[in-house]
């Protein structure tokens, strides 16, 4: 690669080419970039021009300035922990994957109201009444943190007493009263990554530039009515999520008589 002629601003053009670079290999995994002298070289660019490259590549995560010594390409390891997401049950006892992980604080417990994002999950109207409880856990073997929050609407609560009493009551026990109210549960779960608001970023130690995991989990109940919503958070540099997969039956339609 020599002087760059890619339209567009010269900095763009410089970061486009080391992110080649990084993507075809010439740059390593932990390997340190050519010096800011070698680049203002190679690519016949100004140095604030290579700063500019430097910063933008910094913000998107592939590289990281460690002061004194240069740029490095950002190293990325495996995740530290792996949360199992499938659900289990023995007899009237309900399992989860995070049900070994440690609360850092107690729960915190407020009412709230669903939002444009939760209510569709819900079946509900914007602005509808929740229950809703904050926990800060911790896997005790890596030190790794998630955000784990559910959302139960007062007329799930209304239909167990035991949620409107106590609705910090821990996920495996809501499912065991809600199944002694009578409903068969089924789960439907959405993961999307995003970047993390601040308080998030600063709460799970998330480096710059580093998106989340945001796991979305449905507990349906009589008639795939959505009864409670939780929401899982965990920085994706040092956490993964695994599912076990079954397959289903497909439904038969009954004949027309």
């Amino acid at each position: 690669m020599g002087e760059i002629q890619r339209p567009g601003a010269l900095y763009q053009q410089v970061a486009a080419e080391i992110r080649s670079g990084i993507s075809a290999g010439e740059y390593k995994p932990g390997s340190p970039l050519p010096s800011e002298a070698q680049l203002i070289e190679r690519y016949k660019v100004s140095r604030p021009t290579v700063r500019k490259a430097i910063a933008a590549l910094r913000a998107e995560g592939l590289i990281e300035v460690i002061h004194g010594k240069g740029s490095y390409v950002r190293a990325l390891p495996a995740p530290a922990v792996t949360i199992e997401r499938t659900i289990t049950r023995t007899g009237k006892t309900f399992h989860t994957g995070h049900q070994t992980w440690q609360q850092a604080e107690e729960p915190a417990v407020y009412r709230t109201t669903t939002t444009a994002n939760t209510a569709p999950l819900l079946g509900l109207e914007e602005g509808e009444a929740l229950f809703g409880i904050d926990r800060l856990l911790v896997d005790p073997d890596t030190g790794t943190r998630a955000l784990h929050r559910v959302l139960i609407p007062f007329a799930t609560a209304d239909q167990a007493e035991q949620l409107a009493d106590a609705p910090d009551t821990e996920p495996e026990q809501i499912y065991a009263i809600l199944t002694a109210a009578g409903h068969k549960l089924t789960w439907h779960e959405t993961v999307s990554a995003r970047m993390p608001l601040p308080d998030e970023r600063s709460t799970l130690d998330t480096p710059d530039a580093t998106p989340i995991l945001h796991a979305a989990r449905v507990t349906l109940g009589t008639d795939d009515q959505p009864l409670i919503l939780e929401e899982l958070r965990a920085s994706a540099d040092c956490a993964q999520l695994a599912y076990r997969i079954t397959a289903a039956t497909p439904l038969k339609l009954a004949p027309s008589s």
